[in-house]
């Protein structure tokens, strides 16, 4: 038997803009910005919010958008989709690449605001088929981890609603055709951590009068490796990635510093305080044994919570899109190692949540991929993040109908 909400959202999807969606998200792919600098963006979405009969609010949290639609009594439901590219030159070679040199949609942030924005005007047109309050977000700067956070200090709920329960999804690789539930932990949290070598300058010809601190950080960073190898349990699930080293100007030039940037990816906040406390160590007694003049500096930076789905809101979810996109479609891969400003909307996991995965690696990019099993596959084809991920466009219309039918299992 088909739910209620199956039932509704296949009412309201069967005729989607397909061509207007496909020529809006063609457009946003062109045309990518980097965090906090979306205006163009979030002109774009809010335009077809108000055109749809939203109130619509933009500069929220200094680029972000929403629109609430109120249709008689019941639950508050929010839908979300994050907006901000990355510093990355695309090498896609797809006729609408984009325009803006060394920018890029390489996470499909492009495509989550054209199914935010399809879904938000397919429920509008069919009012009559639910009930209650639709708060939709486009939110900025979900890459460096700012934008929920300044949406909701910046007063999103206070200027429309409290939502009862917070939807949203992201595009990932994979064979089209499959949505991802993980009904408890689905990421890891995310911690940047910088530290900088303090050596003592001179010429490249007289080292013996310097502090060198490059090769002080050579050994930090080849240090470093141990950390998860020899210090987290084998149960726990932690990455330390060095993602920048910089030092120096001319090749006959010993610097007087060094600076490294670290990624942390960890699944509980032990395992995070333990790694921290470990780099801090080992910082130090590597300057030690190179006699650096002052101890390293360590800052640790920006920070992503862990997404932890709440269980039965996440079933929920999961039931009525199996029910919408076919018997075989969900699947639970269990918790990734990526990342999330999402839960930062919840308010401390005061608010309910369900996020997922939609895949949307081209057929043919699937198919040529090598590896004899779908997880050789997976692990060759292009990955969010990669300057050769590129979304397939028949995707935009199932992640329209994940996001009303998710939406309608609390308001139909």
């Amino acid at each position: 038997m088909t739910s209620p909400a199956a039932r509704a959202a296949l009412d309201l999807t069967p005729d989607l803009p397909v061509a207007g969606l496909t020529d809006f998200y063609r457009d946003l792919h062109r045309h990518p910005e980097l965090s906090l600098q979306e205006h163009r963006t979030a002109a774009r979405l809010a335009e077809r919010l108000a055109k749809a009969g939203y109130e619509t609010v933009e500069g929220i949290g200094g680029t972000g958008v929403a629109g609430m639609l109120r249709n008689g009594e019941g639950p508050t439901v929010l839908l979300r989709a994050d907006m901000d590219a990355l510093p990355v030159q695309e090498e896609t070679g797809l006729p609408y690449a984009s325009e803006v040199p060394g920018v890029m949609h390489a996470c499909g942030h492009d495509l989550h605001v054209t199914w935010l924005a399809g879904a938000a005007e397919a429920l509008a047109a069919g009012r009559d088929a639910w009930s209650g309050t639709l708060l939709v977000v486009g939110q900025p700067a979900e890459e460096t981890g700012q934008g929920a956070l300044r949406m909701v200090t910046d007063g999103l709920y206070e200027r429309f609603a409290r939502p009862d329960v917070l939807l949203g999804q992201h595009a990932a690789p994979g064979p089209v055709g499959f949505y991802a539930h993980s009904p408890g932990l689905l990421m890891s949290a995310s911690t940047d951590v910088d530290i900088v070598v303090h050596g003592r300058g001179g010429h490249g010809s007289r080292p013996e009068t310097t502090v060198d601190p490059v090769v002080t950080a050579a050994y930090l960073v080849t240090r470093l490796q141990t950390v998860v190898s020899r210090e987290i349990p084998a149960r726990e699930s932690a990455v330390l990635t060095v993602g920048k080293i910089e030092a120096g100007t001319r090749h006959n030039i010993i610097p007087a510093e060094a600076h490294i940037s670290l990624n942390l990816r960890t699944q509980s906040d032990e395992v995070r305080e333990r790694m921290i406390a470990a780099i801090r160590r080992i910082a130090a007694g590597e300057a030690l044994a190179a006699g650096c003049p002052r101890e390293p500096e360590v800052t640790v930076g920006a920070t992503f919570p862990v997404t932890m789905n709440d269980a039965g809101t996440d079933r929920r979810i999961a039931a009525v899109h199996e029910e919408v996109l076919g018997a075989g479609t969900v699947l639970d891969f269990g918790p990734v190692m990526g990342s999330e400003d999402f839960p930062h909307l919840a308010q401390g996991g005061s608010i309910p949540y369900a996020y997922w995965f939609v895949t949307t690696t081209p057929a043919d990019v699937w198919d040529a991929a090598p590896g004899a099993d779908l997880m050789e596959k997976f692990l060759a084809v292009p990955s969010n993040h990669s300057p050769h991920f590129g979304p397939d466009l028949a995707t935009v219309v199932p992640g329209v109908r994940t996001l009303v039918s998710a939406a309608l299992e609390y308001l139909a």
